[in-house]
């Protein structure tokens, strides 16, 4: 299985170009992978247990599952940390302290999602590192929003969004098993040159916001909502990709270090969904 999707295509492990006699894909420039019951394999067939000839185990969903737990874990308790830590915006000292908080974050988060998407073997240490860098970011714009735009009336804006990230990801699993969605390669070059797009405009916005002369993309306008709702449907979009490659993973048999390759893209996936649906509610109950 070849990838389109950088996070994945990086890994050795997705392509598996050939396969042996048993009907088994084979690792690309590896040996063939040996199956249950077959001759030369460590397992019979209905063995409970099957590993890897480098004695690892194999990704399963469970594996999936704990590793993608611990990053979000990581990244709710940076964040709850950041947000307890940093002063409430009463002036320009406190605010200032924010904001330093959401620039070294962001930049943080931002540097190591290049270095994780493109490196070939997973490291479980720098997708943690990540997850600190993001959860700090996340922790201080999320209080940058609710003490700008949550009222009485509107209620705690940050519980809205989080809520609202995980019925995005419970409703999106549920459509891809229920109608049974199949990924093309045709969408995962869209979505993929997408993200590229969005992310570079990002980066262009940034650069003019320096000079004072920004598009506003981050804004809270027209322009603004339209990025943020482009951005919430790229990231249901990009979990799509994500469950699509893990279902593949798994039957081809990756090793369980994967799991954190896939722990990474979908923790990616719902702080996109996060951060451009907490924007979204901050916009509506702006006056």
């Amino acid at each position: 299985m070849k990838s389109n999707n950088p996070i994945f295509s990086r890994s050795e492990e997705f392509s598996r170009p050939t396969t042996n006699q048993y009907g088994n894909q084979t690792y690309a420039g590896g040996a063939p992978t040996v199956g249950f019951g077959e001759p030369g394999s460590a397992y019979p067939a209905g063995s409970p247990t099957h590993t890897t000839g480098q004695g690892a185990g194999l990704m399963t969903i469970d594996s999936v599952v704990q590793k993608t737990a611990i990053a979000l874990g990581v990244v709710m308790l940076t964040a709850a940390a950041t947000w307890i830590m940093t002063p409430d915006i009463a002036n320009l000292e406190a605010a200032g302290t924010l904001y330093a908080a959401l620039t070294i974050g962001g930049l943080g988060a931002f540097a190591l999602s290049m270095v994780n998407s493109f490196k070939r073997v997973i490291s479980p240490p720098l997708v943690l590192l990540f997850c600190v860098f993001e959860g700090v970011a996340l922790g201080a714009f999320s209080k940058v929003i609710d003490a700008s735009f949550s009222t009485a009336d509107s209620g705690n804006l940050v519980v809205q969004a989080v809520l609202g990230t995980f019925a995005a990801f419970a409703g999106t699993l549920a459509a891809y098993k229920v109608f049974d969605i199949k990924v093309g390669n045709k969408f995962r070059m869209f979505v993929i040159a997408a993200v590229f797009g969005m992310v570079g405009l990002s980066i262009m916005e940034l650069i003019l916001g320096m000079f004072s002369s920004s598009l506003g993309l981050f804004g809270f306008g027209a322009l603004g909502m339209v990025f943020a709702l482009v951005g919430l449907v790229l990231g249901v979009f990009m979990l799509i990709l994500d469950f699509d490659f893990v279902e593949q993973g798994i039957a081809n048999q990756l090793p369980e270090a994967e799991s954190w390759r896939a722990a990474f893209a979908i923790t990616v996936a719902l702080v996109w969904i996060y951060t451009n649906l907490l924007r979204l509610l901050a916009m509506f109950n702006s006056d």
